[in-house]
């Protein structure tokens, strides 16, 4: 492969995953929405929902880090490689296809996709009990 020829990667494992967070969104907002309007919501739920989407944050990291600098752990965003404090968003996946390192990309898409997985869980445990 020369310089210049860039491989196929496949995106759909990450634009699925993206999708299922999105319904998983979706559904909970429509919930919280309908139960805060008619008053059904108690406040021990609530409670319940905001310990629950408090772990989301942390459902976005990956114990392995970004290639290179382990300690960057989240899959969504951190600063660039060569930009400092400038932030680079998916920079897993991004800054494998910029520094033509593609055999990172695949699997950096797959752990992309894991953290997204894992959000849209917490998403569905929210949800969850607000189904009537």
């Amino acid at each position: 492969m020369s310089k210049d020829e860039v491989p196929f990667f496949n995106f759909a494992p990450l634009q699925n995953a993206a999708a299922r967070l999105e319904d998983a969104s979706t559904d909970l907002d429509r919930m919280l929405s309908e139960q805060l309007s008619n008053g059904s919501l108690s406040p021990v739920r609530m409670t319940e929902i905001n310990r629950i989407l408090q772990k989301i944050e942390q459902a976005m990291t990956d114990t392995d880090g970004l290639p290179g600098r382990p300690w960057f752990r989240h899959t969504i965003y951190a600063p660039g490689f060569y930009t400092g404090y400038g932030v680079k968003t998916l920079p897993g996946i991004r800054e494998a296809i910029e520094q033509r390192e593609w055999h990172l990309v695949e699997p950096q898409m797959e752990r992309i996709a894991a953290a997204l997985d894992r959000v849209t869980e917490l998403l569905r445990q929210a949800t969850g009990g607000l189904v009537s």
